[in-house]
């Protein structure tokens, strides 16, 4: 079993060189736009979730398939570049965190507009 300060580093330098990978050598375009927003690893280093997101939301389907398609290769690039003893199987999840802020941020704003309209109503009838 590896320290959680030792998969933490191998998450990292997966993480900086999946997406290396992906922009530079990854031959499908629904790809290329793709953003890693962190990797996950257990403790045995067996399997490594790989948190994606696109600015293009509507993509997720199309664009977890080339995922899945490519991760024969992306997993042998990663081993190529990162020394292990034994690779860890990977897993894509859609980072949906970027779209929630996003909506957070309008409805917030929303609430903001109506507090602002709600006093200017208050003002301008006393």
């Amino acid at each position: 079993m590896t320290s959680e300060a030792r998969a933490r580093r191998i998450a990292t330098r997966m993480q900086e060189e999946l997406a290396e990978i992906l922009h530079r050598q990854a031959s499908d375009p629904r790809l290329e736009q793709l953003t890693v927003t962190g990797v996950d690893l257990d403790r045995e280093l067996a399997h490594a979730t790989v948190h994606v997101t696109l600015s293009d939301a509507e993509a997720q389907k199309d664009v977890m398939t080339a995922l899945v398609g490519a991760g024969g290769f992306l997993r042998s690039e990663l081993a190529r570049r990162i020394p292990l003893r034994s690779f860890p199987r990977l897993h894509f999840r859609w980072d949906a965190s970027g779209e929630r802020g996003a909506r957070i941020e309008e409805v917030l704003a929303s609430l903001k507009r109506d507090e602002a309209a709600a006093r200017g109503e208050k003002g301008a009838g006393s």
